[in-house]
Formats: C-alpha cells, structure tokens, sequence
C-alpha cells in the first residue's frame, strides 16, 4: 500500500451538491466535509486550433470521475515512481479538463483560489499524475479552494503550423492557451464553488513552474492571477523555442506524414500516434541539423508569448504579482545517479566517499566539500554528490533581476529534508510537493514520524498563507525574509527549518554547470520530454 490514506474510512454523498456555472449545472460529491468536483470540461478545441469555451447543457451534468489526460508521444514509467506514486488515467486529445476541492460551494464565501498547473515538462503529466497532487487536504487544511487542470502537450500543443494558415497562427502556443481558457473559466465560475475570482493563486512545479512563467509572458493571461509560485521550474537557461525552430519541425513532421502544405488541413484528422511519430522524427532530424537539443516548449513568437524575462525583461502588466520561487537540494542529481549497491550512502566507507567526489569534481573535490560543509553543516558530506546548480542558480538568477527590476516581492526556499527511503536520500525533483499539499504523511518515501507532520504544516501553511496575502509568513514558522536586489535570502525546509541569506554562493560558483541539450536530457527524460521513445517502432 502506497498511501496511508487510502485505508481510512470515507464518507461519500453522491447525491449533492449541485452547483450552477455558466454553462450549466454540475453535481459533485461530498467527502467527509469536502465537496469534490472532478472531470469538468473547461473547454473545447479542434487539433491545432485554439480553444472556445463549452457549449451550455440542460439538465445536471455529473462531475465525480477526473477526466481524460493528455495523449503523450510515450507514457513511460516516471522516474522517481518508486518514491511518489502515480495515477495513469486514459489519455484522449480531448483533455481540457479541472477539479475543484472546496470546504464550502457558498458563492459568498471569498476563499482564497490556488491552481495547480502540473509538471512532466511540455509533453507528460496530468492534473493528477502523482498521488501528492490531490487537492482534498491541502483545500481542508488552509481553508482555501484548490483547482487542478489538463490541457494539451507535446505536439499537440506546441507544434507551429503558423505558416500553413491563419487559423493555426497560435498552434505553437495552443496548450498554453489552453491553460488560459481554463484560467477564464475559473474567473467566470470559481465563485460558485466559493472562491474568490480577484484572489487566484497559480502555483506550479518543474514544467508546471515553466508555464507560470510564460504566464507571466503572456498578455492574454493578464489580469486571470494575482500570485504566483514556481517551483524547481526556473532553469540556469531558457527553454524558448524560435519562430524559425519550430516551423522547421512542422515542416519536416509534414514531410514525414506525406502531407504537402497545400492539404494542411489532412493533420488534423491523421491518428495521433502517426502524428507522434513523425514529430518525434521531425525533432530528431532538426537536432542534427542545428547541433541542438530539443523539447516542446512556447513558441517564441513575440505575441502570444513575448519571451522568457531572463532574456527580454519582465513585462510591466505582471511586474505587481509577487512570487515564491522554489527548488530542491538533490533534484535530477540525487541518489538514482549512483548505484546502491554497497548499502545506504551514510554507511558508505570514507574512502568510496572521497573516490566519488574525486571521481565527480576532480582537482575541485576539496573546494567543493569545504564549501558544502559551510552551506550544510548539519549534512553528511557525501550529499556534495548529489546538490543542484540547474534549479537552484536558476532561482536565485530570476530573483535577483526581479527585485532589482522593481517588481513586486519575491521570497525564495530551498527543500533539503533528507528523505527516509533507502535510510536517508538527498531528495529528489517534487520530494518537496506532498508538503505543500498537505500529503506528506500518506506517502511512505516522505513520512518520518514527529518530523513529516511539523513540516508539511509550515510549508502547507507557507502556501495558504500566500494565497490569502503574498506573504507566505505564519506563526508556525521562522520569519522569512523577502529577496532584495543585492541579497539572496533563502528559507530552508528541512527537519530544522532556518533562513539564510546567500549561504551557498561559493558553493554554486563552484559546481560545474550541466550542459543544456541532449544529454541534459538524460538526466530526467520523463519530467522534461527528451528524446521520447518511438511509440510504434
């Protein structure tokens, strides 16, 4: 049994409640004291076109089955499934689909409103991929209204057919806008599930946290958010794909399926997995030609999307919504990199320590240790093995151009809590999500007595308390401190939680960087979309 929760009593009402939106009246159900509404559709769109909002219905439609999840070029196996386990729903092109938990659907209520836009890069992932995303504790625990959404990925939401015609000028951009028509639907409804639609908070993990920031980018999302958390979604470099980039890849995934540019409209009707195929064949091409690595992501285009801000600046319509910015101690660099195979790494001899980090930092291994052991002192020593520079850089870069940029309040945390699976890992890419949802002590990886329930109520509490004000300070925690221009303050979740201003600055400058391409690529192939295998060969 993967999750504590599931062994515990429930009491369902599948009878109410019934709540009215715009298009209609939809039934969800009670559990315990929280009113659960699963599988509403938000929108509807054609393949490569953009979305329109539902047509209304007569009658009750019921809203207690989640809904179909994106198609996905592969669907493997997710790496860190052994930690936190996964939902694989069935997937279908039609997946503009949300969920809704809510203590209480009173459209006077006013509750703060959190949307979780979830990972898995631009090509994997759902609203429910992992257990921890559910939204049922964290909704109980701060009293707020959590929603969580699909929309489309991989080729089907980022493939630019802009040349081909004007009704595709946006297919480069189609699953973020997907992510906006949700966005809207929430600011037209949420207040029948009692929300507030002028208090909305979108929060975000890995390619979750990248949507958020390409929300920011983006004009048609001005005005839908007012808050915003990114976690382990801020990378050392941007992830942009060109206008030009990506009409090569249409053209070749044209070329591979036949089909001339004149009977463009044949695409829309072709099996998805042939389309699949020959996107994944078209990228593959490109990287060859280009000597660069690939994976789906917004299109550049200076309209829809105006461009990552670590490039072009922050836009003035979003420089007011303050941010949280997080990541994790290990990330992709964790314990999966080494083979266990003599025992738990703190048992682990000094002398196999030493060899490995000779092995990973070469003539900088003691630098790297005496660093290491001034930014975590209270850290086993060979955990330099597994630290993060991608993610951790990559925040502390975007914060200090926000603060300095003039823009709204900025805070900054780093998860470190070493995690009890395999007698004590560095954690790893999302170790820190069942925390904020509240569902730490369901899952085995996460739960360490006495520690795992003190924790995931400070951080839990750090995010309701942000939803309700942008200050995600609480009384359950030690003050933290917001990002100034010149100082990189940064809280620490760990067994003692504590903040520190730029307490690992010698230690990033003396981490190698990790090349972005192909072979970053390998590192996490699910959670990014690199290289994806051919599904029908």
């Amino acid at each position: 049994m993967y999750m504590k929760k599931l062994t515990r009593p429930v009491v369902c009402n599948m009878d109410e409640p019934i709540v009215r939106t715009e298009s209609g009246l939809l039934r969800g159900r009670i559990v315990e004291d929280t009113y659960i509404f699963r599988g509403i559709k938000y929108a509807e769109a054609k393949r490569f076109h953009m979305p329109e909002q539902v047509k209304p219905w007569d009658g009750v439609k019921k809203a207690t089955v989640f809904g179909p999840v994106c198609c996905e070029i592969s669907t493997r196996i997710a790496f860190d499934e052994g930690v936190i386990p996964h939902y694989y729903l069935p997937q279908d092109e039609n997946c503009q689909y949300l969920n809704i938990w809510t203590q209480s659907p009173d459209k006077n209520a006013g509750k703060p409103v959190m949307v979780w836009i979830h990972g898995g890069g631009y090509s994997a992932g759902s609203s429910v991929e992992q257990f921890a995303y559910d939204g049922e504790n964290l909704s109980k625990f701060g009293d707020v209204v959590v929603v969580s959404l699909n929309h489309r990925l991989n080729a089907l939401g980022f493939l630019n057919l802009s040349k081909y015609g004007e009704c595709y000028k946006y297919s480069g951009n189609a699953g973020m806008a997907d992510i906006v028509m949700a966005l809207e639907w929430v600011r037209d409804n949420i207040e029948a599930f009692g929300g507030d639609p002028d208090n909305v908070t979108v929060f975000g993990q890995s390619g979750g946290g990248g949507k958020i920031t390409t929300l920011l980018q983006s004009p048609a999302a001005d005005g839908l958010f007012h808050k915003a958390m990114m976690m382990s979604g801020v990378f050392q470099v941007t992830s942009d794909v060109t206008v030009e980039a990506s009409q090569r890849i249409a053209d070749l995934t044209l070329h591979h399926l036949g089909i001339p540019g004149e009977e463009i409209d044949q695409i829309e009707r072709i099996p998805y997995y042939e389309l699949a195929r020959a996107a994944h064949r078209a990228t593959e091409e490109w990287q060859k030609e280009s000597g660069k690595g690939f994976m789906w992501a917004p299109v550049f285009d200076d309209d829809y999307y105006r461009g990552h801000p670590m490039c072009g600046g922050f836009r003035e319509e979003t420089k007011h919504i303050p941010i949280v910015l997080g990541s994790v101690l290990g990330e992709f660099t964790n314990n999966y990199n080494v083979v266990l195979a003599e025992g738990s790494k703190n048992d682990w001899s000094n002398e196999l320590k030493d060899r490995l980090l000779k092995e990973k930092y070469g003539d900088s291994a003691d630098a790297v240790v005496s660093a290491f052991i001034k930014a975590y002192p209270e850290k086993n020593t060979v955990d330099a093995l597994y630290i993060d520079k991608f993610m951790r850089k990559g925040n502390i870069d975007f914060a200090r151009i926000r603060a300095q940029s003039g823009c709204a309040d900025i805070y900054s945390f780093l998860f470190s809590l070493e995690c009890p699976i395999n007698s004590g890992t560095v954690p790893w890419h999302g170790a820190e999500l069942p925390f904020l949802f509240h569902n730490a002590e369901y899952i085995e990886s996460s739960y360490i007595p006495g520690v795992t329930e003190r924790l995931q109520d400070m951080m839990s509490g750090a995010c309701v308390a942000f939803a309700q004000t942008g200050d995600p300070n609480h009384s359950g925690m030690p003050e933290w401190m917001k990002i100034s221009p010149d100082t990189d303050t940064v809280m620490i979740f760990d067994r003692e939680s504590r903040v520190c201003a730029a307490h690992d600055t010698e230690l990033m400058e003396l981490l190698p960087d990790i090349p972005f391409g192909p072979g970053f690529f390998k590192i996490s192939e699910y959670d990014l979309g690199g290289g994806p295998v051919d599904p029908l060969d």
